[in-house]
């Protein structure tokens, strides 16, 4: 077996940054296309009606997130036998960017079938992606560097979708009443606001962003060879993921954490993917508005990942999970509490006096910073569960892990969306079908908590 050292020792700085520039390159699909901008978009403004457009955006991630759990581990394993990520990666690149650059057809009033066919064969091409990019972290970083360097790229992701959506904001996206956008200039290419092309931009924009800012990674980043053709790599790989899975018997720290992080990032995908769009709906917010929301969000955000980052190997990646669980059950608790004219349920009554201007009213601005402590804590919740993930596997079996990894957040992912789509349908109340995420969010981190750590079922070791 290949020492942890060993194969670290020959990776460049250069190849590592690379490695995290994928982030930077993937990131503003998330940010500016799920998110921010064209999710609020798809329910607020493509359909008449808020409450079925949240749940048709919530059986879209259903749909997404079935398929991406079924086929996640597979791939994993497919991934070791062949050895070679980039090849695969390339493949699923042409998929998404040609995905997200149809979302530009998106016009109000059209059929839904066409931008929620695009956002699912983009999401699951992205996240099979992320399954090969994440698998290639332990033959290029070593144990006691994952947890900060996991960290930093992730805060690099959000970086991207920062600029991103500056750009979006600065230049594309113009104000309904007076054409103009934020620093008052004409958008570019003379889009319509009018006609949703401030957010129907944003597939495109995505699209052309990942195409360049992947080819780092391509040409610098080590990737390993292997001898299996496809046809071989795809029998091998099944056989391993057969035996991986019995082999969890065994592994029951390491079934404990897969469990955890199923249900806990099942809540925060459900937190990413509806919380724009439950702002949107309630407080009527347009391209602007969520635009400058995710722009305060990606902000604390990357501040986040910059500290758990420096004390992830000082305290370990569990208790930075588990700090950050904790603020997203406070948070999420907050932002279903709150609504015109109140917060915490009604125990804190604000005013419904707008004062104008951005979040005028009282309960958009305590909206907000809520809002704030998800964003400084998400991305450390991923981060750092990333490298608890890495520091728990070997090396040659780090791409069956992962794709198991991805498989924990996203086995249950259909549940989530599903669950809060068929509340907010069942109670006609966007507000309790968002209280679905607490649930998830909770019990994740209950077994979080008795999951030994690194969860190798070896003793524990700390980084």
């Amino acid at each position: 077996m290949l020492s942890d050292s060993s194969l670290t020792q020959s990776v460049t700085k250069r190849g590592i940054v690379s490695w995290m520039f994928y982030d930077w390159a993937a990131q503003p699909f998330f940010t500016v296309v799920l998110t921010f901008i064209f999710g609020p978009y798809f329910v607020s403004r493509l359909v008449d009606d808020p409450v079925l457009g949240q749940a048709a955006w919530g059986y879209t991630v259903t749909i997404s997130g079935f398929v991406i759990a079924l086929l996640s581990p597979v791939l994993g394993s497919i991934a070791d036998a062949s050895g070679s990520r980039k090849k695969w990666i390339g493949c699923f690149a042409v998929i998404q960017i040609s995905a997200l650059s149809l979302l530009w057809f998106a016009a109000p009033g059209s059929a839904l079938w066409l931008p929620m066919l695009c956002v699912i064969l983009a999401s699951i091409a992205a996240e099979f992606s992320i399954v090969f990019n994440d698998s290639m972290m332990p033959r290029l970083i070593s144990k006691a560097d994952v947890g900060r360097i996991s960290n930093t790229a992730w805060g690099l992701g959000y970086a991207g979708g920062l600029v991103a959506l500056f750009i979006v904001l600065l230049l594309l996206a113009g104000s309904p009443t007076t054409g103009k956008t934020l620093i008052g200039l004409m958008p570019l290419f003379g889009l319509d606001p009018a006609l949703g092309e401030d957010a129907r931009i944003t597939g495109p924009l995505a699209a052309v962003w990942y195409l360049i800012f992947i080819i780092p990674m391509f040409l610098f980043t080590p990737d390993t060879k292997s001898g299996l053709s496809l046809t071989n790599a795809v029998k091998t790989g099944l056989s391993e993921l057969a035996g991986t899975l019995k082999e969890l018997k065994q592994r029951s720290a390491m079934l404990k954490f897969l469990a955890a992080r199923m249900l806990y990032q099942d809540g925060v995908n459900g937190l990413l993917a509806l919380g724009g769009v439950f702002a949107a709906g309630m407080f009527g917010w347009k391209t602007v508005e969520m635009g400058i929301y995710g722009i305060l969000l990606l902000v604390v955000a990357i501040f986040g990942c910059y500290f758990a980052g420096k004390i992830d190997t000082r305290i370990g990646s569990k208790k930075i999970v588990s700090i950050s669980l904790v603020c997203l059950i406070i948070a999420t608790l907050g932002i279903v509490s709150t609504g015109p004219g109140y917060t915490l349920f009604g125990l804190l009554q604000l005013s419904t006096i707008d004062g104008g201007g951005l979040f005028g009213t009282a309960a958009e601005k305590a909206y907000i910073v809520f809002g704030l402590l998800i964003g400084l804590v998400f991305g450390p919740a991923q981060a750092s569960s990333r490298s608890y993930l890495a520091r728990s596997v070997s090396v040659e079996e780090a791409g069956r892990f992962f794709g198991l990894y991805a498989l924990s957040g996203r086995a249950t992912s259909f549940l989530a969306p599903m669950a809060v789509a068929s509340l907010t349908l069942l109670t006609d109340s966007a507000r309790i079908g968002m209280c679905a995420l607490i649930v998830f969010l909770v019990v994740g981190f209950i077994i979080l908590l008795a999951t030994p750590y690194p969860a190798s079922d070896k003793k524990s070791e700390t980084y």
